[in-house]
């Protein structure tokens, strides 16, 4: 909750407003689909004075409607498996979207992360290991 949410121009600014009201909409009704999830922090937006998006945390089941959506602003779904399940969860993000811009694989056995960078490597365009999935140029503006 201490990530700087406004003007980007601003050094310490971590997250600006989506790019226009379209934007700021979609990205709402979605995080109202999150509502029976257990959001960790965010989940709401404010358009006062230019479309801002609370950076959001959220647990969801892998299968939540929005673990196939690309939404375009400062939302992060987790979805937390038991080891038991890691071939069900990696055939879910196989089959998630198309057009994944990016994904991430965190883990600690390294036979899971072998396994991880085996079936995922096409999963999304970025795709990282025990990293951030920010995309674009990474660390470089802020996100949202």
């Amino acid at each position: 909750q201490t990530l700087k949410v406004g003007n980007p121009e601003e050094a310490e600014t971590f997250v600006n407003a989506v790019i226009h009201k379209k934007s700021f909409d979609n990205i709402n009704e979605a995080l109202k689909t999150l509502k029976r999830s257990e959001i960790l922090v965010g989940g709401t937006g404010n358009d006062s004075e230019g479309y801002f998006i609370q950076p959001t945390i959220a647990l969801v089941d892998m299968e939540h409607p929005l673990m196939k959506r690309e939404l375009f602003g400062p939302v992060l779904l987790v979805s937390v498996y038991p080891d038991a399940e890691i071939e069900r969860a990696m055939k879910s993000c196989n089959s998630f979207t198309p057009y994944a811009l990016t994904g991430s694989f965190f883990g600690r056995d390294i036979n899971a992360i072998n396994e991880a960078l085996s079936k995922l490597e096409n999963a999304a365009g970025n795709f990282y290991i025990n990293d951030k999935p920010t995309g674009a140029v990474v660390g470089q503006q802020p996100f949202g």
